[in-house]
This record gives C-alpha cells, structure tokens and sequence, in this order.
C-alpha cells in the first residue's frame, strides 16, 4: 500500500532517486572512493549501462543478486542497476568466513553473484573457491543449486564464472527501469538470538524515505560532502550513507576499510563537512597521533555513540552539528535521531527524536503488557515500532518473522529504551543479548554453536564485555567435555580459523558450571549475571 505521506516528499524508487540527483545536481561528485570519482550525471549513464548488461544476463524483477565487494562506485552502481530492475540486492559482508558466506548465499537462494578478486589484501577468488567449487568447472555447485552465474570483478574469472568486462559487454539497448516502491530492495542479513542471521526484506520505499528523513535531521544539503566509512554490506551503509547522499545530491567520499589516520588525511584533502561512525570509529580518530595536525572542516555528521563521545566529538573534531543516531536492520534501520538544529544539551544527552509517522510502544519485557507512564510521563521497557520503515519481514523464515513482526505489524526490537514525555527516546540497553562489536552485531549464539564444535567443548555460554576501543567483545565460558582440559589460548586459536576475527572470544575461561553463577528456573544461563561476572573477573 502506498504510503502518500512519503510518496509526496521524497522519491521512492531507485531509479527516481537518482534521476532527481542527476537533474538537480549533474556535475556534483556522487561519490569518491578507491576505485575513483563520478559525478551525479556520470553515474546515472553508467548504471544505465549495468542496467543494461543485468538484463542481458538474465537478471529479472525479483532474483536475487548478491554483491560481495568492499565500498567503492562499482558496488553503488550494481546495487542501483540491479534495483531499478527490481532485483533484490544481498550484500554479503566481506569479513565472514566461506562457510558463513555460504550459508547467506544458499539462505537467500541468489541466482547471481558479483565478487571482487580481492577486497583489501583478502583473496576473494580463492574464497570463492571454497564457498563453489564448481567455479572452477561448471555451475551450480552441489552446496548453491540456486547459484547460476558468478561475475568476477579484477583479476581473472575461473572458467565456471564470468569476468567483469565480458559481463559489461554483453549489455545490448537501454532498459527502462521497472521497479515499485513496495519491491524489496534489500535482504539484510542480521544477527539475532538464533544461532544463524535472518535476512530483513527491506523495500525500496522503506530504505529511501529513511535515508531522505535521516539526512533532514543530519543536515544535508546539495554538494555537502560526507565521509562514511561504514561498510556496504551493513544497512548503515546502505541507506544512511549511499541512499541518504543520494537522497540529497550530497558527495559520499568513502574507504575500502576504516583505518583512521588515513580518514583524517581523507577528510583532509577532500573537505568533507560531515561524518558518521559508531563509537569505535570516533574514539579511534580521537586518539590518533595526527589529528591534532589534520585540518578539518566538519561540522555534521552523526554517531551511534554515548553522551561521552558526542561530547568529544564536538569539542576536539569541529562536528558543532552532530546528531545521535539508534536504529536496527529492520528498521530500514533508522527509527530516532535527534536533529542538527536542536540545542547541544539535547543531543549530547543522546536523547533521540522518533521519525515522523512511525508508531512506538513500550511493552514490559517480562510480563508483556505496555508499560504505563511514570510522574514525569516517561516510560521505559522494550520498544515496539510501527509504520514505513519496518522490514516486510525475514525472507523464508516464517516462525522468525512471527516472532518479530506481530499481526498487526509491530516490530519488537529486544531493545530497552526510556521513552519521555516530548516521544524522544533513550537507549537504555538490549533486552536481546547481541554483542556490539566495534560496529558489528554479533549474536552469542553464533560463537556458542561454533564453539560446541570444539572436541572439548562440553557446553559453551558467550556474553559481551565492555573493550576500550571495540564497545564490546565476546568473552566465552566453556564447560569441558570429561577427560579434557581445554587451554584457553588454544580455543582463541582454534576459533579464529573457524569464524569471522570480530566474533573470536577475546577472553575464554573454563569453568565447571554456572548454577553458581546464576540459573534461571527453566535451566538457562542468566546472561546478565554471567556478564556481570566475566566484567568483574576480567576486571573491565
């Protein structure tokens, strides 16, 4: 159903989108990154192009297309070909391990598959390799019967995949676009209390009326340039950097990978006013030895960060306009952020502003009901939303999306807020128990499955602990199996071959059991007591 609240004041479609930005803004930079620079004008022919090549592949509306690339123009332009088609977009994070890339390609049954030969000093062929083998002859792979085409991009194609040229050339006439706004546009894979990710179906209209009300309240403006380093594959990239940039014809200047001193010689060189990054990413520019010699202009951006960091980067980076930011995946993922003309003391406080048109409650966790309001008309409790920026739900995960999204579509987001009385909200804390690893969502129950694995693993309870640069990291308990004994160092070893680097325990301790710790009536883990314990014997 079209929602003409939003249909009225921002473009919907991908293709729209970018045909506004083109004819508002033709010879601003679109974007700037590794693989080098295009304007507005320069990027819509281009993606007419890869349009066109799609088609002629044999991408139609509805397959899915899975992109596995570090940021640059080559992802950007795929991601809006491949949409405007209205083909569904997976983006595969560049940091998972083959079998958990395998997993996400299978789960999403993509039919296409856009991989770099390498993503930094990674070698994504011989990845690749390994998550198909029947690269290497003939596609499908036994393990991906949906998998038909593999398009490699640099370096050169193995004979059962496409390179990246003979793709392009097979692009004939020009292909009008054919998406909807109700089309999904993205599957986004998430981590939850599963021990395996759930891809959120995110529309085209959910993504770009969030990415379009997100910039307001962060002040874009046309030819602004905002430095995003935030990975593609996440949809804090997506929407709020590549789609919020084009929403407003801004310049998005972006990196393969964060690394700080060479964003603060970016930001430098480039200009760019404004910036967005989680805690980790600030508190790394912040306590770079050349900062102090950067000359930068900034003076937006937003956080998903603590009064603490805010506080920081407005004071020691220039950024007097920054907002705070608290979203989720299926959540498109913004839901509040406060905005850039509001006074300091507000958005220090992260105290955040819901977007215009979407419904909130809050709901005891344990008992289920709303919570009422206290004195001061505040409640707190887990937030629910409702209204455009919810996901349409977790693509062939009934049960998962029944447990989310109720009947009448609110979302419940395992999160605690305190909600006051002006509807600006909190966070007060997760009432699920993911782990926020320097910008990665990391659910225990991924580790825990993976570490049950080990020969001398018994039983195996994961919680988040807080780290100086990270936020959080995993730290482990491991019950052992009867006669081992299980080196600790060793588990870290072992891990690290088995599961993407921020999801490694970076602490594990054996232990013969946690009734002393704390059991709930029903035999389980109390997970905030044994956080409470690891933070005390680690001494975090």
């Amino acid at each position: 159903m079209p929602n003409t609240a939003i249909d009225t004041f921002c473009p919907t479609t991908l293709q729209d989108s970018l045909a506004r930005a083109a004819a508002l803004a033709p010879t601003v930079e679109a974007v700037v990154a590794s693989d080098g620079r295009i304007t507005y004008r320069d990027l819509q022919d281009r993606v007419g192009l890869v349009r066109s090549a799609l088609q002629a592949l044999g991408v139609r509306r509805g397959d899915h297309v899975a992109i596995c690339m570090g940021n640059g123009i080559r992802w950007i332009e795929l991601f809006f070909a491949a949409g405007s088609l209205g083909a569904v977009t997976v983006p595969i994070n560049t940091r998972l391990l083959p079998d958990e890339i395998r997993y996400a390609l299978r789960q999403s049954r993509a039919r296409f598959l856009f991989v770099a030969s390498r993503v930094i000093k990674v070698d994504f062929l011989a990845i690749l390799r390994e998550v198909c083998p029947a690269v290497d002859d003939r596609l499908p792979d036994d393990a991906l019967p949906d998998l038909e085409t593999v398009i490699v991009a640099g370096g050169e194609a193995p004979p059962g995949a496409l390179g990246w040229d003979a793709f392009m050339d097979g692009g004939g006439a020009a292909v009008e676009p054919t998406a909807s706004a109700d089309d999904t546009l993205l599957i986004q894979y998430t981590s939850g209390t599963t021990a395996f990710p759930k891809g959120a179906m995110l529309s085209h209209r959910s993504m770009l009326a969030n990415a379009f009300c997100a910039g307001i309240r962060v002040g874009f403006r046309t030819a602004d340039r905002y430095h995003s380093a935030r990975p593609f594959f996440h949809v804090s990239g997506s929407t709020l950097s590549v789609l919020a940039a084009l929403q407003h014809a801004a310049t998005l200047i972006t990196m393969d990978r964060f690394e700080p001193g060479e964003a603060l010689a970016q930001m430098e060189r480039e200009r760019a006013t404004h910036f967005s990054g989680n805690d980790t990413m600030v508190l790394m520019l912040l306590d770079h030895p050349e900062r102090a010699g950067r000359k930068l202009h900034l003076h937006g951006g937003w956080i998903a960060g603590a009064p603490t960091v805010i506080r920081r980067a407005i004071d020691e980076l220039g950024m007097r306009d920054v907002v705070v930011a608290y979203g989720l995946s299926e959540a498109s993922p913004n839901v509040a952020l406060s905005c850039w003309w509001e006074p300091e003391v507000v958005r220090v406080a992260s105290r955040v502003l819901v977007q215009a048109g979407l419904e909130v409650r809050i709901r005891d966790p344990e008992e289920g009901g709303d919570v009422p309001a206290d004195q001061e008309g505040a409640r707190q409790g887990e937030l629910l939303i409702k209204g455009w920026s919810v996901m349409k739900g977790y693509f062939d995960k009934p049960e998962e999306t029944a447990a989310a999204l109720d009947p009448a579509g609110w979302l419940a987001t395992g999160d605690v807020v305190r909600l006051d009385a002006e509807n600006r909200l909190t966070f007060v804390g997760r009432a699920k128990d993911i782990i926020r690893v320097g910008g990665e969502n990391v659910a225990p129950a991924e580790i825990e499955d993976i570490l049950h694995r080990h020969p001398a693993v018994k039983q195996a309870q994961v919680v988040g602990v807080p780290d100086a640069r990270l936020v959080e990291v995993p730290a482990a308990f491991i019950i052992a199996s009867e006669g081992t004994e299980p080196d600790p160092d060793e588990i870290i070893a072992w891990s690290r071959e088995r599961m993407a680097g921020f999801k490694v325990p970076r602490y594990v301790r054996v232990v013969p059991g946690f009734e002393a710790i704390g059991m709930t009536a029903s035999s389980k883990v109390q997970k905030r007591k044994l956080a409470a314990h690891a933070r005390e014997l680690f001494g975090l």
